[in-house]
């Protein structure tokens, strides 16, 4: 303490002074020059004539708070933790909020405590929030159950911030004991508690947030975001790889109160890494968006939201993570500085990351013995329920769509781009196998199949016959998770997911590098999609309308309950 007053005091010289700079000031949302002084990794004094041990000389370039993801499952990126530090860092993020949801979907407490292990000593900040949704549904099969109890063991933990997203808002409206019991366990705990609610309104809205939520990133309307800040309500913008809600809430940035958004990216693939928080920023600034509040936005929001005091601001007391921006247009830093020393430069990392090292996690694909005719589905109906995709949206149609009738089975009509999905129950080898049909993949020949399907991750294929399905299914199970493209019998694309079946153990370079082969690979096969594994890995997530599938069936979210796909009114089988 002494040290830090005596050199906001100028009595001692600084550890490091900014000189020259454009303060890009989110508190009193004013750009002015001055002098950064930094002590013990805490910002000492904002002002003139300091002096440092180690001086930077700004020349008018401006400086701001760097960035925080308020919301992101680093599980999808499908990298260690350290490899996406080594992305993100560089981009101006120095801090990750994250929700290790999918990890604990299929290793439990046991996936929290491997992410917290891995993310130690990295040069960014993550802070968790607890998962309140393993399972997300009762209609789906994880690997474990997270209760109320087992949330109780890491709530008072100083690195956990509250709890995840409560996707079951069914459930807080019609008072779910688990689910008001890990409500309340928040709440005791004076934690925030984020939400997930898309397309509540009203009344029911009302009900959800009275409950304690306070945050919400599933908002794909400027209507709806504007109706849930009016009730007070953070909005998380989210810019992931498959929902890309952005450019839709740009109205919500120009013409509300910003005091009350943040910027997130909840699920990215590598491929839309390099450029993160700050593309955001920059591309609402192009927008015409203040650039001040902008950086606001990416920055003292989330803090402040998540009791963050001491981040997302530059001012004396607050941790010195900063940017060096030449321009407050392309938000590309030239220096970004964590704790008060430089992490990079030009775009290099400068800082040491620590060697990968990480707790064993056990083989977690786990599968009854299945055979080709596991994938037949009976019917002399050639009319089905289909779940048809809508491109950049996690949100799926329910529509009537014709499949061709052989040998009393239902299978694939290429010709209309009704192709079969399957959901592979892999956790407890219950053998349960979800079959239904769906739109929008334009595969005409062979299968993809993948591991990463959320939430509960079971085994996920689509393809144009059983044939390629089971052969991409086998393929999954030997390499103990992943994802994969068979043509012929034959694998012609793989990505080996050993970590829980959603994370590999590689270099950054290799994953993206098998990304683009699978893509490439998928797109070779007729496949019209950006990334139809991201796209894939969301049509089992029963908490996002309209028809979804799990590894118990299609289920259709509007009604809560399971459908025959042949039943042209979708009546809910008992």
């Amino acid at each position: 303490m002494p040290d830090i007053i005596n050199t906001a005091r100028g009595l001692e010289k600084a550890d490091l002074v900014i000189k020259n700079a454009r303060i890009v000031n989110v508190l009193s949302e004013e750009i002015y020059e001055a002098d950064i002084a930094i002590k013990n990794g805490l910002i000492a004094g904002v002002g003139k004539d300091y002096m440092g041990e180690k001086e930077i000389n700004a020349s008018g370039a401006y400086v701001c708070p760097s960035f925080i993801d308020g919301h992101v499952h680093l599980e999808s990126t499908m990298m260690l933790p350290d490899e996406f530090a080594k992305i993100v860092l560089p981009a101006g993020t120095t801090t990750v909020v994250i929700d290790p949801h999918e990890i604990s979907n299929v290793l439990g407490l046991h996936g929290i405590s491997f992410m917290n292990a891995v993310v130690k000593d990295l040069p960014i900040d993550v802070y968790t929030m607890l998962p309140s949704c393993v399972p997300a549904t009762p209609f789906e099969t994880s690997g474990f159950d997270l209760t109320s109890y087992d949330l109780s063991l890491l709530i008072d933990k100083p690195w956990v911030l509250g709890l995840a997203e409560m996707m079951n808002f069914p459930g807080v409206l019609n008072q779910d004991k688990t689910v008001m019991s890990k409500l309340e366990l928040a709440k005791s705990y004076n934690k925030c508690i984020d939400g997930h609610a898309p397309y509540l309104s009203n009344k029911d809205l009302c009900a959800y947030i009275a409950s304690g939520v306070k945050s919400d990133h599933e908002c794909t309307t400027p209507e709806e975001a504007v109706e849930k800040m009016r009730l007070g309500m953070y909005i998380m913008i989210r810019e992931g790889t498959a929902a890309r809600d952005l450019d839709a809430l740009i109205p919500v940035l120009k013409e509300c109160n910003t005091r009350k958004c943040m910027f997130v990216t909840d699920d990215r693939h590598p491929e839309d890494l390099k450029e993160h928080i700050n593309g955001m920023v920059r591309r609402v600034v192009a927008a015409g968006v203040n650039p001040i509040k902008a950086v606001q936005i990416a920055s003292l929001n989330t803090a402040e939201y998540f009791g963050l005091k001491n981040l997302g601001a530059i001012a004396p007391g607050y941790k010195a993570d900063m940017l060096i921006l030449p321009d407050l247009e392309r938000f590309q830093p030239d220096i970004v500085i964590k704790n008060g020393k430089i992490a990079v430069e030009n775009g290099k990392i400068v800082s040491e990351i620590p060697n990968k090292t990480y707790i064993e996690t056990r083989n977690s694909v786990n599968v009854r013995w299945i055979t080709q005719d596991d994938f037949v589905i009976k019917s002399n109906s050639s009319k089905v329920r289909a779940l048809e995709v809508i491109p950049n949206q996690l949100i799926t149609k329910s529509v009537i769509s014709e499949v061709k009738i052989q040998d009393g089975n239902a299978v694939s009509n290429i010709e209309n781009d009704t192709l079969k999905i399957c959901v592979i129950e892999r956790h407890r080898a219950t053998g349960n196998i979800g079959k239904g049909f769906v739109k929008g993949f334009s595969l005409k020949s062979g299968a993809i199949a993948s591991t990463v399907a959320h939430d509960s991750h079971n085994m996920i294929v689509i393809g144009t016959n059983d044939s390629d399905m089971y052969t991409a299914a086998v393929e999954l199970i030997k390499c103990q998770g992943g994802k994969v493209v068979v043509k012929d019998g034959q694998v012609i694309s793989e990505l080996p997911l050993p970590i829980a079946g959603l994370m590999s153990d590689k270099e950054f370079e290799f994953v993206i590098t098998k990304c683009r082969e699978l893509n490439s690979a998928a797109h070779s096969l007729g496949c019209g999609l950006k990334d139809p594994f991201m796209t894939m890995g969301f049509l089992s997530l029963p908490v996002i309308p309209e028809l979804k599938i799990t590894d118990k069936g299609v289920f259709d979210t509007n009604k809560l309950g399971f459908i025959d796909i042949f039943q042209d009114d979708a009546a809910l089988v008992n």
